[in-house]
């Protein structure tokens, strides 16, 4: 019994250690805050304030996304991200309410986002070589057939 629980005991160390070294390659996971300054919105649309938190979680990558938008109110926008091409439900972007993500290379992830099925932008979120800022080039198509470029700079806490 004793050696059973030992072997139980160094599996689930060995197991522990394999989630943390997986969690650890994503150079997403932390906090990110919006830096206003090296960012570039269109139309006065700059948020006040953004947080971006990207976490491991059982079924993906968990993100929270909160803040001011320019307007003042409040963005609280919610998805567990998985990086296979499959759609993810978001809550809280007005704009979009699914994101598939396909990994490009270790830093680099690009996204289609989607309102009711259908294609309504796109994104590129690079991560720097220093794994200290991240940087989202989003392009989405208007109401009035346009598209809009954005580019949030974010810098790692």
């Amino acid at each position: 019994m004793n050696r059973f629980l030992q072997t139980l005991t160094l599996g689930f160390v060995f197991a522990l250690g394999a989630t943390t070294v997986a969690s650890a390659a994503d150079p997403a996971i932390g906090t990110w805050t919006l830096n206003v300054d090296k960012s570039k919105f269109h139309d006065g649309t700059a948020p006040k304030s953004m947080t971006r938190t990207y976490s491991a979680g059982a079924a993906g990558t968990d993100m929270k996304v909160t803040g001011v938008a320019a307007d003042g109110t409040a963005i609280s926008q919610t998805a567990t991200l998985t990086y296979d091409g499959k759609d993810c439900a978001i809550t809280g972007a007005p704009a979009y309410d699914t994101l598939s993500l396909t990994k490009i290379n270790g830093t680099t992830v690009k996204s289609e986002l989607k309102k009711d099925g259908k294609i309504v932008g796109h994104t590129t979120r690079t991560i720097s070589g220093k794994g200290k800022v991240l940087t989202l080039s989003t392009a989405l198509k208007t109401a009035k057939g346009g598209t809009t470029h954005d580019v949030a700079v974010f810098d790692k806490q």
